[in-house]
């Protein structure tokens, strides 16, 4: 039942890149990214209210979730949606799924947990990745345009800056599920009152596509997605989890190949095998003990993987 339940999750999230792209030509970046996360936020509340998830969080404690929603929701989806209308959606979930290495190099400052050697040679694997799919040396030519890569890889930083910091706020499950709630309500305040100012002339205007893209972005992909990532999370260990999550953005390239007719270059290829293998490399790396305390933490890699990634 696991193995159902995590490579649905993962179909989840890894369409889900493919439904933005149809979104947005009936929505603008902010609309969207706004839509999506009410929309997700409504369906994992209604699911806690409904299994009568114990309340954990006090008043300080719901303001510092919404709080961290700025960096984890409204700065990650505003982010991923403007450069989703002109990159691959394949390449899209590559580099979004940066995120491991990212959060990784914030752990040693925020989390007190030093990189192992295979930490760094992760690091280093990503990062080449990155430089394959980005192509600097074809002066502009290349597929993703400098100002459309610098949105992504600022996405998938400001997704580990939340990550990072709502592991240190909340450390405990039950505590992240909930403040789970709060910041996709506070990102989804803040996108949608950015998509105000900015596009107050471009409402959305309600159609069936429309409606069946936030139906599996909000509904599928965000909240079906996120209840059954913390269920799996009772079930099996965060460090089994996160090493899998390699799967997400492999679907992603498959489906973008089938439903775009995406084709990529040999650089791009070898890019995207870097980038998959570092993120195996992070999610199987053992951590050493921690700086803060001397002790050894539990898992075997960064517990900050508890937080869902970012489909």
């Amino acid at each position: 039942m696991s193995v159902v339940l995590f490579l649905t999750m993962t179909i989840a999230w890894g369409i889900n890149y493919i439904f933005v792209v149809i979104g947005l030509d009936y929505v603008t970046p902010l609309w969207l990214a706004g839509l999506r996360a009410a929309v997700g936020a409504i369906v994992v509340f209604a699911f806690l209210r409904a299994t009568h998830h114990p309340r954990v969080l006090d008043a300080a404690g719901r303001r510092d979730a919404l709080i961290v929603g700025l960096p984890t929701t409204a700065a990650f989806l505003g982010l991923w949606f403007y450069a989703a209308a002109s990159v691959p959606a394949g390449e899209t979930a590559i580099l979004i799924y940066t995120f491991p290495l990212w959060v990784a190099l914030l752990s040693p400052w925020v989390l007190g947990h030093p990189l192992s050697g295979r930490h760094w040679l992760a690091i280093g694997i990503g990062f080449a990745g990155v430089v394959l799919i980005s192509q600097p040396w074809s002066l502009g030519a290349g597929a993703i345009a400098p100002i459309s890569l610098a949105e992504l890889l600022a996405a998938a930083i400001f997704w580990a800056v939340g990550t990072v910091i709502v592991q240190r706020r909340f450390p405990s499950p039950t505590e992240m599920s909930e403040a789970n709630v709060y910041q996709m309500a506070g990102g989804a305040a803040a996108l949608v009152a950015a998509a105000i100012v900015v596009n107050h002339s471009q409402l959305p205007v309600p159609s069936p596509v429309l409606g069946l893209v936030l139906v599996w972005i909000g509904v599928v992909g965000t909240g079906f997605a996120y209840i059954v990532w913390y269920r799996l999370l009772s079930r099996i260990r965060a460090a089994t989890l996160s090493a899998y999550t390699f799967v997400v953005p492999m679907i992603t390239v498959i489906a973008s190949s089938i439903v775009f007719q995406e084709r990529f270059t040999a650089s791009e290829i070898a890019g995207m095998l870097l980038v998959i293998a570092s993120i195996y490399l992070i999610g199987t790396a053992r951590t050493l003990p921690a700086t803060q305390g001397g002790h050894r933490p539990r898992e075997r890699i960064d517990p900050a993987v508890r937080d869902p990634p970012p489909g």
